[in-house]
This record gives C-alpha cells, structure tokens and sequence, in this order.
C-alpha cells in the first residue's frame, strides 16, 4: 500500500492538521504541529513524505527509520513532530486496513479506560475556586494549575506566596479529594525552584510538571534529591535518546512524551516500554486535538504504566474551535467520574469531519505564544 496524496490543513485555534491517502483508498490522519511553528512543520512534513515515494507504508517501522535515518541531521522539535504525524496517519491506515484499533496492533489493551485531567486557569483565588468547582462537578478529581508567572533567578517571594495561597484556597475547600498538579513550565531557575518545591510539600500535589527546562537535567536531577514531590517532564523531549539520561539517572517520576512531538506512536510506545523498566509512569502531554488525543489514548491502552492522560477540552487556548468540532463520532470522548473509555473503532477509532476541517482551514490561525520581558526587558521564559 502506497502514499497517493497528502493534505496538510491550519485550522483554529493553532492545530495541523495531515490527511494522507493511499492507493487502495483509505485515509489516515494525523496531526503534526509544533504550536507556534505551524508553517515550519508543515513544510518538513512535505519533505519527509516524499523521501517514502512508493514504499509499502504498513511497514511503519521502516518507513519510520527511513524518515528518521534517512537525514543526516535528526531530532529536535520540527523533525521528531513531522514525524509523529505522518507516523500515526500510518497508524491509523493500518488500523482501517485491518479494521482494528491500532492498540490491539500493539499488542492489544492493558487497561478499558483511563484517568483524564483538566487544565485550570485562574490567578486569583476565588476565580480559581470557580473553574476547579466547575470541573470538579463534571467528574474530574485531577486538576493541574500554573505554577507562578515570569521569574528571575532571584525574585521575591510574591509569586511563591501567591502559589501557595491558592493552594491554601484549593486544599481548604476540597481537602485531599482533588488531586492537584503544578505547571511551572520551564519559567523557573533553580534558586527560586529550591523555594517553591519545599514550600508546596505540605500542600501535597500529585506532581510539578517541568519545574526547570529540561534541558537543565542536572539541575533537576538535585531537585528531585531534595524534593518529596514527583517530578514530572518531556513535554520537550523528542526521542528515546532525549529520554535516556532521564532514565538512567532517575531524573523523574513521571514521563510526559507528547505523541505530536515526540515521533508519533511507533517512537512513544518505545519511550512508554523504557520507561517501565525503571518504575517511571507514564502521562502523555497532549494540550492539542482530537487526532492527537486520539492517539495518546490508543498508547495509553497498551502500556502498562499509562496513568493520567492530559486532555484539552474547554482549555483557554481553544476559544474559538475546541476538540469535538472536527469529529462526528464526538461521544468517543465522553468523561465519567474523571475516566475516559479507550477508543475502539478502527485505526485511531475518531471519525474527522473533514468537511468542516476544509472549512476551517479557509480561516486557519497565526498563533504564537506571547513574549514576556523582565522588568529590565530581558527576555522572560513562557
């Protein structure tokens, strides 16, 4: 089975979407995107599906390789997520062509359903105390909440005090019922992390996402030796390789690969098996959409140590266009008690509303994150 045609499609609120159709007539779907860096991706896609040519794309690992290896540079941010959408439109052919879920290809499902968690905004306390209440009623017992805003190095302690105020609010409110994850997003340095990771231990988060860079491994490496908190990364991290020190070192608890970054399923489902022989859970990032989503949950099934699955639905960044807009079949995503049901049609198991995605694409999106300075008008981390 052979690569006929492809489509790339922009659409709102800042997604890419891949169509790829085959010789045989079925189509995958996948979604490539770097947020940000859309046009960027979009153009490696282009590239890496015509070094496939004619190849037989059910051989996922070779054809794989062949995008991977067949460059002398690789890695990084905009190869491994072209990569990782091409790959999982493959998945989700091969799952149509043999009508099965692309989880049973791997080997079939370890669990039914999976704990979903919602992402909260809110700076103020009360507000904060809103949006959990709101989702805490939907069903949801795991929130993650920003950490602080811009940092210095050295800065005082109004954000650490902020933190732990809205903390104080959460935890009076909803004792140990809701389960609470920190996003600190790379905004911090090690300094003020030292603070905040033995200020939050009384408040008890599930984990700190990203409490430096990770690009800063040994920074965090003597974080997680002071800290009782799992720690929890690699949102940033787009390969095994890039997750190897990781392991090795026990850097962290928990491992957030993101499927759209990270090289597709076939490139996660390696990074989830290391993972497990170090007693590191799995939590796949995914702030993005239904194709993405999609695929973390068709992972999510088959490895073990799968535990949590970020999802964005209702996320401020999908103002204008949320997840269940560009599928039919939107009761796959349906939420109970917090759980989500592992999908089981075939191939990724969603049905794309292609026609509104063409519509959509008419509008398409400039997106890019916003730049932060320091009072002195260096440039902050975001």
């Amino acid at each position: 089975m052979k690569i006929k045609s492809f489509q790339l499609y922009k659409v709102p609120p800042r997604w890419l979407f891949l169509k790829v159709e085959t010789d045989e007539g079925l189509v995958g779907w996948g979604e490539p995107v770097v947020e940000g860096r859309a046009d960027t991706v979009a153009a490696a896609v282009s590239e890496l599906i015509s070094m496939i040519g004619d190849k037989n794309i059910l051989e996922i690992e070779d054809t794989w390789n062949l995008m991977y290896r067949g460059g002398f540079y690789r890695g990084g941010p905009v190869l491994m997520s072209a990569i990782a959408g091409i790959d999982q439109a493959l998945w989700d052919i091969k799952g149509k062509f043999y009508n099965t879920p692309i989880h049973q290809l791997l080997g079939g499902k370890s669990r039914d359903k999976i704990e979903v968690y919602s992402w909260v905004g809110g700076d103020e306390p009360e507000i904060l105390l809103d949006e959990v209440q709101r989702v805490y009623d939907k069903g949801f017992k795991t929130i993650k909440i920003n950490g602080t805003g811009k940092l210095r190095f050295l800065d005082t302690y109004q954000e650490v005090d902020a933190l732990l105020n809205r903390l104080g609010t959460l935890r009076d409110h909803f004792g140990m019922t809701l389960n609470i994850a920190i996003d600190f997003h790379g905004r911090v340095h090690l300094p003020m992390a030292k603070i905040l990771m033995k200020e939050l231990e009384e408040y008890r988060p599930i984990f700190v996402e990203e409490p430096l860079l990770s690009e800063n491994l040994d920074s965090i490496a003597e974080l997680n030796k002071r800290s009782n908190i799992p720690i929890a990364l690699g949102e940033r991290l787009y390969s095994r390789w890039d997750f190897k020190p990781v392991f090795e070192r026990k850097i962290a608890d928990i491992i957030q690969p993101d499927l759209s970054h990270a090289g597709g399923i076939t490139e996660c489902k390696k990074i989830a098996n290391m993972a497990e022989a170090y007693d590191i859970a799995l939590a796949p990032h995914c702030p993005l959409g239904p194709i993405a989503l999609a695929a973390c949950l068709q992972l999510d099934a088959n490895a073990y140590n799968a535990t949590i699955q970020e999802q964005s639905l209702g996320i401020h960044y999908n103002e204008t266009n949320d997840l269940l807009d560009y599928i039919t079949n939107s009761s796959v995503f349906d939420y109970e008690n917090g759980l989500v049901k592992i999908p089981t049609g075939p191939g990724l198991g969603i049905e794309v509303n292609e026609e509104y995605v063409k519509q959509m694409a008419t509008i398409g999106h400039n997106w890019h994150n916003p730049i932060w300075r320091h009072d002195d008008n260096t440039i902050a981390e975001w």
